[in-house]
C-alpha cells in the first residue's frame, strides 16, 4: 500500500496537464525534425512550419475530429438518460466494494470496447463517474484514480475490435491498393476479418485480456490507498411546471420518441442495403447513437439537459485535436514516421518483424494518437516488408494495432473525454493505467511470438 500511493504521488508530481503534453510533444517533434530531417537548417525551418500548418488545418481530419466529438457527445446524452442509468445502477449495486465495483467497470468496458472505442470510452467513464457518487454517498473511502482507469480500459482492446481502424480499412476493396499507390505488386483486393479481428492469436489474445485485467484491476483497487471524495450526482428531472404553444414540444415525450424511432428505421434501411459490416462507419455510429438518445429520453429537453452536460467532455479535443494533426503532418511529410519504420523493417527477420511493428506503432502512438492517422502512414512500410518477409498480412496489421492500442494507456489524449465527465486529473489515472499497459505488452508479445 505505501508504495502504491508513493507511485501515485510520483505521477502528480511528474505529469502536467494532457494540453501541456501535447504542446510539449508538439515542439519535441519541431526538434526532432530540425535535427534529423533533410535540407539546410533555414529550409526545415521553413518546411517544419508549412508541414506542421498543413496537418494543422486539414481538411479531412478535422471532419473525422467532428465525428469523434459528436460519437462522444451523443454516447454521453446516451449513457445519461434514465433507462440506461437505471441498468448502470443495478449492475454497480451488485456490489458495495470498490475493489469489486472497479473490476465489474473493466470487465463491461473491455466489451464494449470491443464493439465501439467510442461507446466504451463514454460508457466507462459515467459507469466511473456513478460508482463513484454511489461511495461518496455512503462516506466511504475508494480510490478515484483506479476506478477512472478502469473506465478507461477499453482502449486497450479497441484497435483489434470491430471499430479499429486498420482492419477496418484493410477489409474494404481496394484500399490495399489505394494506400501503396500501386508501388507494392501483388497484393491482396482486401484482406478479410477472418485474418485480423477474428483470427484465433487475436480472439485469443482478447479473452486472456478480458480475463486478466479485471482481476488485476481488481487488486490494484484493493492495495490503492484510498480516501472519501465530495461528488454530487448529476440530475436531469424535468421541471414540473406547464408548457403552453410551441414550447410543449420540448417537453412532450412523444415528440423526442417519434423522432428517434424515425431516425433508426433509417438506420436498420442502411443495414439492410449494405454489404456486410460495411455500414460501421462514424457516420451509422452518429446517426444511431442520435436515434437511441431522442428514444431514450423522449423528451427534448431532458436531451437538451444531457447535452449541456456532455458537451464539456469533449471539449478539450475540440483544442487539442488540431494540435495533433499538425504533429502528424510535420511527422508525415518531413519523413520521420516513414524513416522510424523503414528502420525497423530493415533491421527485421522473420521472426522479429512483428515485434518491430509492435514497438514502432507504440513509439508512433505517443505523438500520432490516431489509429486511422497512423495505419496511413505506417501501413505501405508494413505491408512491402510483410510481403517480402512472408509474413501474413493479418498477423503484421495486427502487430501494429497492439503498439498503438497499448501505448493509449500512456498518452492520455484519448483520456480527455473521461477527465471531463469524472472530473479527474490525467495524473490520476495513468499509475494505474501503465500498470494495464505492463500486462497488456506482456500478453500482445506473448501472442505475437508464439502465434
Amino acid at each position: 500500500m505505501g508504495f502504491a500511493k508513493r507511485f501515485e504521488k510520483l505521477f502528480r508530481f511528474l505529469l502536467p496537464s494532457p494540453f501541456a503534453i501535447a504542446l510539449l510533444l508538439s515542439l519535441l517533434s519541431f526538434i526532432l525534425y530540425w535535427i534529423f530531417g533533410a535540407g539546410s537548417f533555414i529550409e526545415k525551418l521553413e518546411n517544419s512550419a508549412n508541414y506542421w500548418q498543413k496537418g494543422l488545418w486539414n481538411a479531412p481530419l478535422l471532419v473525422f475530429m467532428v465525428q469523434m466529438m459528436l460519437i462522444l457527445v451523443l454516447g454521453h446524452i446516451l449513457a445519461l438518460a434514465k433507462p440506461i442509468k437505471i441498468f448502470i445502477e443495478r449492475l454497480l449495486s451488485l456490489t458495495k466494494d470498490p475493489a469489486t465495483n472497479t473490476a465489474i467497470i473493466t470487465f463491461f468496458t473491455l466489451i464494449l470496447a470491443f464493439f465501439n472505442w467510442g461507446l466504451a470510452l463514454v460508457f466507462g467513464a459515467v459507469m466511473a463517474r456513478k460508482a463513484a457518487e454511489n461511495f461518496s454517498a455512503r462516506g466511504q473511502k475508494f480510490n478515484y484514480g483506479v476506478l477512472g482507469a478502469a473506465g478507461y480500459s477499453g482502449l486497450m482492446v479497441w484497435h483489434g475490435g470491430i471499430s479499429g481502424s486498420a482492419p477496418i480499412k484493410v477489409a474494404e476493396s481496394g484500399h490495399l491498393a489505394s494506400l501503396s499507390q500501386g508501388s507494392i505488386a501483388g497484393l491482396p483486393d482486401r484482406i478479410k476479418w477472418s485474418e485480423t479481428i477474428f483470427s484465433s492469436m487475436n480472439l485469443s489474445a482478447s479473452l486472456i485480456l478480458l480475463i486478466s485485467l479485471p482481476i488485476l484491476m481488481y487488486f490494484l483497487a484493493k492495495k490503492a490507498p484510498r480516501q472519501l471524495e465530495s461528488l454530487s450526482a448529476s440530475n436531469l428531472k424535468s421541471s414540473q411546471q406547464i408548457f403552453k404553444g410551441a414550447e410543449r414540444i420540448d417537453h412532450s415525450k412523444w415528440f423526442g420518441l417519434l423522432i428517434g424511432v424515425l431516425i433508426l428505421i433509417i438506420c436498420i434501411r442502411q443495414i439492410s442495403l449494405a454489404n456486410g459490416l460495411t455500414f460501421l462507419n462514424p457516420n451509422f455510429i452518429n446517426l444511431s447513437l442520435l436515434g437511441l438518445a431522442l428514444l431514450f429520453h423522449a423528451r427534448l429537453s431532458s436531451f437538451l439537459k444531457a447535452l449541456d452536460d456532455a458537451i464539456h467532455g469533449a471539449s478539450g479535443i475540440l483544442l487539442q485535436f488540431p494540435l495533433y494533426f499538425g504533429i502528424m503532418g510535420l511527422m508525415r511529410d518531413g519523413g520521420l514516421i516513414a524513416e522510424l519504420s523503414q528502420f525497423f523493417s530493415a533491421n527485421a527477420t522473420t521472426f522479429s518483424f512483428p515485434l518491430w511493428t509492435f514497438f514502432s506503432a507504440g513509439i508512433i502512438n505517443v505523438f500520432v494518437p490516431s489509429g486511422g492517422g497512423q495505419w496511413a502512414i505506417q501501413g505501405p512500410v508494413i505491408l512491402e516488408t510483410a510481403k517480402e518477409l512472408g509474413i501474413p498480412y493479418g498477423k503484421a496489421i495486427m502487430a501494429m494495432a497492439y503498439g498503438d492500442q497499448l501505448t493509449n494507456m500512456l498518452q492520455p489524449f484519448w483520456a480527455l473525454p473521461l477527465l471531463g465527465i469524472t472530473g479527474l486529473k490525467a495524473r490520476r489515472i495513468v499509475p494505474y493505467t501503465l500498470m494495464l499497459m505492463l500486462v497488456g505488452g506482456i500478453i500482445f508479445l506473448s501472442f505475437l511470438i508464439f502465434f
